[in-house]
């Protein structure tokens, strides 16, 4: 993606991660890939599928309706439990998520080629949410939209 595009992810104790991403095409693919990896190498490869499907919906969200970068945030506080976030410098939020439950409402038509995601999202994560940030500075302001899942397999 080019020789100043910047790719990290920082992994502490806490079982926390973040990926900035530059404004390009692959950087989905990239950053679903860096998923992957860091769920198992945390022992949270039986997430992988779901925390994949949100993570693929949220990125591709930012990267349609966003002009800027954005990062991939992961979150894991509690065993077999896992939040995955996608913030962007734009406070605006979709208006799937500005009230009652994401994706509430109305589905696309089958032949629609978009509109589904939040659905997906929904149907997949418990709970799912949005932090607006309007404070620049540490935050650098925007959103964060986010989703939950947990290996069913753990009480």
């Amino acid at each position: 993606m080019g020789q100043n595009s910047c790719h990290r992810i920082s992994l502490d104790g806490a079982s926390t991660g973040t990926l900035h991403l530059p404004h390009d095409p692959r950087a989905p693919g990239i950053a679903r890939t860096t998923l992957r990896a860091a769920l198992a190498a945390h022992g949270l490869g039986a997430l992988t599928p779901t925390v994949e499907l949100l993570a693929a919906e949220l990125l591709a969200n930012a990267h349609l309706h966003i002009t800027g970068p954005y990062a991939l945030r992961i979150l894991s506080r509690e065993p077999g439990r896992l939040r995955v976030g996608v913030w962007d410098g734009d406070w605006r939020v979709l208006s799937g998520f500005r009230e009652g439950k994401p994706g509430d409402g109305d589905v696309p038509p089958g032949d629609a080629e978009g509109g589904r995601g939040l659905h997906l999202v929904r149907a997949c994560a418990d709970p799912v949410g949005v932090s607006v940030l309007r404070e620049l500075g540490a935050s650098r302001g925007g959103k964060l939209l986010w989703a939950e899942c947990r290996r069913d397999d753990l009480p």
